[in-house]
């Protein structure tokens, strides 16, 4: 980008009503430029929440009373860590009661066994019908059968009875706990929220435009096609590591004509936290594109102008078009400008169509 230091000289003739004062002459200095192409980086930039990439909602399995809350809200817990335990005595009653009754039905099932086997023997030496065989046998199989019951009956108290002390399925952070030792909870019960933060993925929108260069029919290779991503939070502090673009969906809103995108960080100090709004920031390359800074374009009502420098060395306006993506300090112009085009940068917003711009001292080489 070329820019020249150029001066317009306005006479004034300043008059007293003692006479004529010898003019004055005030300087207004211009910046102009020569439009070319060139590539440009722009920062994209989405609303987006955090959530972890395994948050769980903490819920009973039985009901019963809550003897005790083993963790803090915040707190960081790792898998297999003991977070609530429910009142197990009516549970350990029934695990001991199914297995009670196990143990008698597997003794029935020894004696009809014992009872089938000795009939056999006696139907093969002639000495029982086929009849006695027969109900030994269906004595026996009705025995195995209650067996089968009773063991799955304990083998349900065993789980219930697991039930009672409750578990984390993941690392992660405690969310609020609304319960407190003593209440009485059910399988409807929310205990908590359990964010597995050892990765955060941030959902935001993106225009289907910004995407259509990258898309194929390929997702993971179009999503390799991404850069980094960064975090921004609400005061405007960016995170520390970097993320990447792992979940585009398949289907266009047909409201705001955006997709749902996931961009997943790492978390390894546990300072991202589910629910915590911010800014993903797209790094979106441009390439061989007209690039001019945003005090070129003078915006009047719906239109967007820039003036252009004419042979005569005046500024004239032009309606051009720019596109929807900008840098903070430059546009993209599509149309309306062409290469090797001169127009005024600095200055632009006070300029009156057809002042003279350039002088000979300022023109060009």
């Amino acid at each position: 980008m070329k820019t020249k230091q150029l001066f317009i000289y306005a006479v004034a003739v300043l008059l007293t009503a003692c006479g004529g004062k010898a003019p004055q002459v005030v300087p207004t200095s211009y910046q102009t430029m020569t439009i070319s192409k060139s590539d440009i980086s722009v920062p994209l930039k989405y609303s987006a929440t955090l959530k972890g990439t395994a948050d769980v909602t903490i819920m009973p399995q039985i009901s019963g009373q809550l003897m005790e809350v083993c963790i803090t809200e915040g707190q960081q817990v790792k898998k297999g860590q003991v977070l609530f335990r429910i009142d197990s005595r009516n549970a350990q009653l029934e695990l001991e009661s199914a297995e009670a009754n196990l143990l008698a039905a597997q003794a029935q099932e020894s004696s009809a066994k014992l009872e089938f086997e000795s009939n056999s023997n006696l139907y093969a030496k002639g000495i029982v019908s086929k009849y006695v065989l027969d109900n030994a046998e269906n004595q026996y199989k009705q025995a195995q059968a209650s067996v089968a019951q009773y063991r799955a009956s304990a083998n349900r108290a065993r789980v219930n009875l697991g039930y009672c002390t409750i578990t984390a399925p993941v690392d992660g952070v405690i969310g609020s706990i609304p319960v407190f030792a003593g209440d009485q909870v059910s399988p409807s019960t929310y205990l908590t929220l359990l964010s597995g933060n050892a990765k955060m993925y941030a959902e935001f929108s993106v225009n289907e435009s910004v995407l259509e260069e990258r898309a194929s029919g390929d997702i993971d290779g179009s999503l390799q096609k991404f850069p980094d991503v960064t975090f921004l939070f609400k005061s405007g502090t960016e995170y520390g590591k970097k993320g990447r673009i792992t979940s585009i969906t398949g289907t266009v809103d047909r409201t705001t004509g955006a997709l749902t995108c996931k961009a997943t960080f790492p978390n390894p100090d546990g300072i991202l936290y589910s629910g915590i709004q911010g800014t993903v920031v797209i790094p979106y390359d441009v390439k061989d594109v007209m690039v001019v800074p945003q005090n070129a374009i003078v915006r009047l009502q719906n239109k967007s102008l820039a003036y252009k420098v004419g042979a005569d060395s005046c500024a004239y306006s032009t309606i051009v078009k720019t596109a929807s993506i900008s840098s903070d300090r430059d546009l993209v112009v599509i149309e309306g400008l062409e290469v090797g085009d001169v127009i005024v940068t600095i200055g632009a917003n006070n300029l009156v169509e057809g002042q003279r711009v350039l002088f000979p001292s300022a023109k060009e080489d």
